[in-house]
């Protein structure tokens, strides 16, 4: 398959060896690393792919870094990861979709994810199906927002109804926290700048689906007593309750991911107005 392959790592060790057989395919593989202090680069030395190093400011400059200042055999590159394996559904999809002259226009496609906790995808809680950009033409996609890109594509976009399979706990419910610790107080930097603006009502109904999801956050961070209804939504509404007890942990996790943003937010705006932290 006439595809290159970027894999994004920071202290991947566990993860990096499962993914990287999967796409053995592919005579491109570059591991874009954030200067990872454990074997991730020892490893995927060993496999003999390039492994370019870039100190981490920020999830977006990452990416753009990894698009603009790698050069690529080929003019498609399968984005992953390392704790994302595409399956061979996916990749057989891949295969016939670019083999099509009808994807000459199309600068990215986005991918479905099958989340997988303690042994079963979390296919309720999980908020199941969120589209991912993952096969992408470089020089045609630029990255935006530090964290929970947003990615704006120079052409048509496509979708694929193949799947990943991301494995988010790979390193225990502790990295998990220590992960988003670091997410949750980027989103809350951004929030609490969006809480200073007035809401552009007209973007929840915006055609641009980038410029949509953004006023679709920003009014969801205005909500009072979202992490809460954020459990009930995905607990209840969306029925994470058959997940069973996965099903249980990841919605109350999610819950904790977003009432660490509001006490995040709330700090910032104690400190923004003088008040004691």
């Amino acid at each position: 398959m006439n595809v290159s392959v970027l894999i994004l790592t920071y202290n991947e060790e566990a993860s990096l060896p499962r993914c990287l057989d999967s796409v053995s395919w592919s005579d491109d593989i570059v591991v874009f690393d954030s200067c990872s202090t454990d074997r991730t680069v020892e490893i995927a030395k060993a496999r003999g792919v390039r492994v370019v190093n870039r100190k981490f400011d920020n999830y977006s400059n990452q990416r753009n870094a990894a698009f603009k200042n790698v050069s690529y055999k080929h003019p498609w590159v399968l984005m992953l990861d390392a704790d994302e394996i595409p399956t061979g559904e996916l990749l057989a999809e891949i295969q016939e979709k670019l083999a099509h002259k009808q994807s000459a226009d199309v600068a990215m496609f986005r991918v479905r994810r099958k989340d997988m906790f303690m042994g079963r995808w979390l296919k309720h809680s999980s908020g199941y199906p969120t589209w991912f950009p993952r096969l992408l033409r470089p020089g045609k996609v630029i990255v935006s927002r530090a964290v929970n890109e947003e990615y704006i594509a120079d052409g048509l976009e496509g979708i694929l109804n193949g799947h990943l399979e991301h494995y988010p706990f790979n390193k225990g419910i502790s990295y998990w926290f220590d992960r988003h610790n670091r997410y949750s107080t980027m989103e809350a930097e951004i929030m609490y700048r969006a809480r200073i603006e007035p809401l552009r009502w007209s973007g929840l109904w915006c055609r641009d689906p980038v410029k949509r999801r953004r006023a679709q956050k920003e009014f969801a961070y205005k909500i009072p007593c979202r992490p809460m209804i954020m459990f009930i939504a995905l607990y209840f509404i969306r029925r994470g309750f058959l997940d069973g007890y996965p099903g249980y942990v990841f919605c109350t996790l999610r819950a904790t991911y977003e009432r660490m943003i509001d006490f995040k937010i709330n700090e910032a705006q104690r400190r923004g107005r003088g008040l004691p932290i």
